[in-house]
C-alpha cells in the first residue's frame, strides 16, 4: 500500500504529494467550469464569493504541506485560469494585476502565509544563528 488518504490528504510513501494534487485537479477543473458557466450572469462580488467558497476552500486545505512542490504548478495554472474567467480576461493575459485588483493571494503566497504564521506562533521551536555559533552569518 503506497497511498493513504488521511483527513482528505492523499499521502504516499515518498511524500511527493503528486497523488494528492492529481486528485485535487479534477475538483478545481469543475470549479473553473462552474465559474465559466455563471460568470456572465453574476456580479464581480458574487463571483468572488463563489471563488472563495468553491475554489479557494479546495486549494487552501493543507497547502502548507504541498504548496512548495513541483506538481503544485498545475494547481497555480488553474487558479490563474479561474481568475481570468472571473475578470473576463483572455487566456494569455497576465494575472499579476488581476490578483491585486481582486485582493486574492496567488498560490505561492497562499503557501507562504500560513507557513509564516506557524513560524511566528511557534518561535520557541526554532533557534537563531547566534544561538548555534558566534560567527556573523
Amino acid at each position: 500500500m503506497n497511498d493513504l488518504n488521511f483527513l482528505g490528504l492523499n499521502i504516499n510513501n515518498t511524500l511527493s504529494w503528486k497523488t494528492h494534487i492529481e486528485k485535487t485537479l479534477p475538483k478545481l477543473s469543475s470549479a473553473c467550469f462552474a465559474m465559466q458557466a455563471v460568470a456572465q450572469f453574476m456580479s464581480p462580488q458574487m463571483l468572488k464569493a463563489i471563488y472563495y467558497s468553491y475554489f479557494h476552500s479546495i486549494i487552501s486545505y493543507s497547502v502548507i504541506f504541498w504548496g512548495h512542490t513541483v506538481p503544485s504548478a498545475r494547481v497555480f495554472r488553474l487558479q490563474k485560469r479561474i481568475i481570468r474567467i472571473m475578470m473576463g480576461s483572455k487566456s494569455k493575459d497576465s494575472c499579476r494585476k488581476l490578483f491585486t485588483s481582486l485582493k486574492i493571494l496567488p498560490l505561492p503566497s497562499l503557501y507562504i502565509f500560513p507557513f509564516l504564521r506557524f513560524v511566528i506562533k511557534n518561535k520557541d521551536l526554532f533557534s537563531t544563528n547566534n544561538e548555534t555559533h558566534n560567527y556573523g552569518t
